[in-house]
């Protein structure tokens, strides 16, 4: 079956005007164009229109998208497999959520006993979940199925007020990495604090500290595109730049 813009923007709950820029920038051009030069879309372009609002929904840019898709080995059927167990997992961390809001409700109502490790029960897992569904691949291959699980349990077992602890840490670093992408400057006393607070915010998950390998998830932090924009969101397009380079130098 083919669709004209027009009738493919409705089928897929978007504008006629998305789909023109998706041409534009080469994310989703039509199987041809007609007589009329309307521009017409065939089952190809439908199923990967789906696969494109997919990443959507998951908040991907499109120019990711796009790097993902325009590769020779993408596969339709493997990427609904991905889509799958993302969805899955953002479903554990919801029904997760929601039974610690129902409890603490209940709580709150005096109908049941809450202590505090339960009340943070599900943010923690939530959190794990959310870690595995971004980056558990990767960790697993490079620091090995044991030491990951070394970290579930430590952090799983984290009491109520290192949790905040934890937060408070990463919060603090954000904030004197800022100061040190403004200033420009490796030197100064904000940058000796990312390094001291980030390997303060690493105790919490690793057993023991090594310099060696601070150093190297420092350096996947820059490789790895998550990474990079969970930094960079935060600070700016040379966060995670400026982070790496701090670890390097302190933690030597």
């Amino acid at each position: 079956m083919e669709y004209t813009i027009k009738r493919l923007a409705e089928l897929a709950g978007i504008s006629s005007r998305t789909l023109r820029y998706y041409d534009e920038i080469g994310l989703l051009k039509p199987c041809r164009i007609n007589s009329s030069g309307y521009r017409i879309y065939g089952e190809k372009e439908v199923d990967l229109l789906q696969q494109i609002l997919l990443y959507r929904s998951m908040e991907m840019k499109l120019e990711d998208i796009q790097s993902i898709i325009s590769k020779p080995d993408f596969d339709i059927h493997e990427s609904l497999i991905e889509h799958h167990n993302k969805l899955i997992s953002r479903k554990n961390q919801l029904e997760q959520l929601i039974l610690t809001v129902e409890k603490t409700l209940d709580y709150n109502k005096g109908e049941i006993e809450m202590t505090n490790k339960q009340k943070f029960e599900g943010l923690k897992k939530e959190k794990l979940e959310e870690n595995e569904t971004k980056y558990g691949e990767e960790i697993r291959e490079k620091y090995g199925e044991e030491t990951i699980k070394e970290f579930n349990k430590r952090f799983m077992n984290m009491s109520e007020e290192n949790f905040k602890r934890m937060e408070t840490i990463e919060s603090e670093m954000f904030k004197s990495l800022a100061e040190v992408i403004k200033a420009k400057d490796l030197d100064s006393k904000d940058a000796k604090n990312v390094y001291e607070k980030h390997k303060e915010w690493l105790s919490f998950s690793w057993s023991s500290y090594s310099g060696e390998a601070h150093v190297g998830l420092a350096g996947m932090y820059v490789e790895d595109e998550r990474f990079r924009n969970y930094y960079n969101d935060r600070c700016g397009a040379k966060a995670v730049i400026t982070l790496r380079d701090i670890i390097v130098k302190y933690a030597k």
